[in-house]
C-alpha cells in the first residue's frame, strides 16, 4: 500500500457500515441509486484509463448484484473509449434487479456483448472483476468459483486484473478469503475505505488502491460509525516532535531489554538497539552472560549485564532487582527460550510495577499462565494470538478485528495483533497500519518492534500511542529499506538506521 495509501481517508469500515453510509446518502442526501451506480463506473473507468492507456481486449466479469451493474457501465464506457469489450456472466442476469437490471440493459442498449461464462482460459489484455461486492459471506462455489480460477490463472499469464470495489472472495469487514478469491493489480473502491481492502489476505489480492468518495460531502460521514482508525504521517508529526534544546538523556527514559538466553543472544540486541534508534535516553540489557560481552563490544551504547544460569544465587538477584529497579520500563520475551531461566525473569519481572512490552517467549508464558495486571503492551503475531486466546490459528486469522478486541478485553492490554495491515487494539480505539511490506516476513523483525515500541514508551508517550506510533514507524522503516535495495532479502538490522530517521518526522 506504500505508493496509494498517503491519500486514503482516515476512518475504516466494515461492510454493514459501508452500507449504511450507501443508504444515507441515497435517502437523507437525495442522490438516486443509479446515479451513485453511474458515478462509481466513472471513477472505475477514470483508473483504467489511466493503468491501462491503450484500448484493446477488455473482459468484464459480472454477477447479478449492483457490483454487477458497476461493471456493465464500466464495460460501456470502455467500449465507447474504442475498447474490445465482452461482458461474461457466470450467473444468469436476468435475476438482476433494481438499479443492476438498468445497468445490464444500458450497455445492451449501447450494443454491447454479453456471453455466458464457459470454463476455459480467458482470452483478454484486461480483466474487470465485478463478480461479487461487499456483502460476500459465504464459500465460493459453482461457476463463480471457477470464474475466480480463470481470472487469476489469466493474471499468472500477464493479463491485467482491475477489481470494483473489493476483490471477488475477499470478506470487506474482516480480509479473510472465502475458499478463493481474485488477485487483482488495483481495486478502486467507494464512499468508504473498507477493512478488509488491508488487513487479513485482503491485503494481498486488492493490490494497489484507488479511492473514490463519488462526491460524497462530508455530513455523509459525520457521526456514523466505523471499525478502525488507519495511522497517517499527521499523527506521527503531532506525537514525535523536535526535541528541546535542553533536554538530557534522563528526560527520555530507560529501557530494560530481558531475555537473549543461551544462543539467542541477538534476538534481545536487536530489540535494545531499536530501542536507541527510537530514542531512548539509556537502554539496558539483562541477557544470558554468554552473550553480555560481544554485546557490549558491538554496540558499546548498551548497558549490559550478564547473568548466570542459577538465577537463585544472591548476587545475581541482586544485580537484577538494581536493573528492575533502575528502569522506566521493561521490553521482554525476544531470545527469553522456554527453560527455567527465562521462566525466573519472567516471574520477577511481573512482580515488578514497571510498564511492560511482551513479546516472543514471555507471551507463551502468558499463555500457558493467565496474569491480570495492567499497564502493559501485548504484540503477538497470529500463532501467539491463538494460544493467547485459546483459539485456532485459522480462527484469528480469519477475523483479526475480533482476535485484537477479545486479546485487549481478556489481558488489559494494548495489543498490537501483527501480520499484514497490523491492528493495534487501545482502550479507546481500534488502528490500522497500512504501511509494511511482505520483506519484512523474516525472523526478527518483531523484535525490534518491541524496542521502538519501548523507546517510545520511554519518551513519555502512553501505552497507546508508543504501540500505534512504534507499529507505524517500523512499517516505515522497513518500507524504506526495501526501497533501496528490494524486499527479498530484507534483515532486521537493514532497518535500523531508517528507524532513526522515521523517528524524526520533522527533521530539517
Amino acid at each position: 500500500m506504500t505508493e496509494t495509501s498517503d491519500y486514503l481517508p482516515h476512518l475504516v469500515y466494515d461492510a454493514e457500515q459501508v452500507g449504511a453510509l450507501d443508504s444515507r446518502f441515497i435517502n437523507e442526501f437525495g442522490v438516486e441509486g443509479f446515479s451513485l451506480m453511474q458515478r462509481a463506473a466513472r471513477a472505475a473507468y477514470d483508473e483504467l484509463a489511466q493503468n491501462w492507456p491503450m484500448p484493446g481486449r477488455l473482459v468484464v466479469l459480472c454477477g447479478p448484484g449492483n457490483n454487477g451493474g458497476d461493471g456493465a457501465l464500466v464495460a460501456r464506457q470502455a467500449m465507447q473509449a474504442g475498447w474490445q469489450v465482452t461482458l461474461v456472466a457466470p450467473l444468469d442476469l436476468s435475476k438482476a434487479s433494481g438499479d443492476a437490471a438498468r445497468a445490464f440493459e444500458a450497455y445492451r442498449e449501447a450494443g454491447g456483448e454479453m456471453r455466458e461464462f464457459v470454463d476455459e482460459p480467458i482470452q483478454a489484455d484486461l480483466i474487470i472483476d465485478a463478480l461479487f461486492g461487499t456483502g460476500l459471506n459465504r464459500e465460493v462455489t459453482g461457476p463463480m468459483a471457477q470464474a475466480i480460477d480463470r481470472i487469476n490463472e489469466a493474471s499468472g499469464r500477464g493479463v491485467g486484473v482491475l477489481s470494483i470495489d473489493i476483490a471477488s472472495g475477499v470478506d470487506a469487514g474482516t480480509g479473510r478469503t472465502w475458499g478463493r478469491a481474485v488477485v487483482a493489480d488495483t481495486t478502486v473502491t467507494f464512499i468508504g475505505l473498507k477493512l478488509g481492502l488491508l488487513t487479513g489476505d485482503g491485503a494481498a489480492h486488492c493490490g494497489e488502491l484507488a479511492f473514490d468518495d463519488l462526491g460524497a460531502p462530508d455530513a455523509l460521514y459525520e457521526g456514523q460509525p466505523h471499525v478502525a482508525r488507519r495511522i497517517t504521517h499527521r499523527d506521527l508529526r503531532h506525537v514525535l516532535p523536535v526535541r528541546p534544546r535542553g533536554m538530557h538523556k534522563g528526560d527520555n527514559g530507560h529501557v530494560l531489554c530481558i531475555g537473549g538466553g543461551r544462543g539467542m543472544g541477538g534476538a534481545i540486541r536487536m530489540s535494545a538497539e531499536s530501542a536507541l534508534r527510537a530514542g531512548a535516553g539509556l537502554v539496558s540489557v539483562a541477557c544470558h552472560h554468554d552473550h553480555a560481552g560481544a554485546m557490549s563490544q558491538a554496540r558499546p551504547e548498551l548497558m549490559c549485564q550478564g547473568l548466570p544460569d542459577d538465577l537463585s544465587e544472591a548476587a545475581a538477584s541482586s544485580r537484577l532487582d538494581t536493573l528492575i529497579e533502575g528502569a522506566s520500563l521493561i521490553a521482554i520475551g525476544p531470545g527469553l527460550g522456554r527453560g527455567d531461566w527465562g521462566d525466573v525473569l519472567w516471574q520477577r519481572v511481573l512482580e515488578s510495577h514497571r510498564p511492560l512490552v511482551v513479546d516472543a517467549d514471555a507471551l507463551n508464558r502468558l499463555a500457558e499462565s493467565h496474569v491480570d495486571r495492567e499497564n502493559w503492551i501485548l504484540t503477538p503475531h497470529p500463532g501467539e494470538a491463538a494460544r493467547l486466546l485459546g483459539w485456532a490459528t485459522s480462527d484469528v486469522v480469519a477475523d483479526r478485528v475480533r482476535a485484537a478486541r477479545h486479546l485487549a478485553e481478556r489481558y488489559g492490554a494494548v495489543v498490537a495483533l501483527k501480520g499484514a495491515g497490523t491492528l493495534i487494539a487501545t482502550p479507546d480505539e481500534l488502528w490500522l497500519c497500512t504501511q509494511g511490506n511482505p520483506g519484512m516476513a523474516v525472523g526478527g523483525m518483531g523484535d525490534l518492534l518491541t524496542g521502538v515500541i519501548a523507546g517510545f514508551v520511554a519518551q513519555g508517550m502512553t501505552l497507546a500511542e508508543a504501540a500505534v506510533f512504534g507499529v507505524y514507524v517500523h512499517a516505515l522503516a522497513g518500507d524504506e529499506a526495501a526501497a533501496g535495495d528490494g524486499e527479498r532479502g530484507l534483515l532486521p538490522t537493514d532497518l535500523l538506521p531508517c528507524i532513526r530517521r522515521q523517528a524524526n518526522p520533522l527533521r530539517p
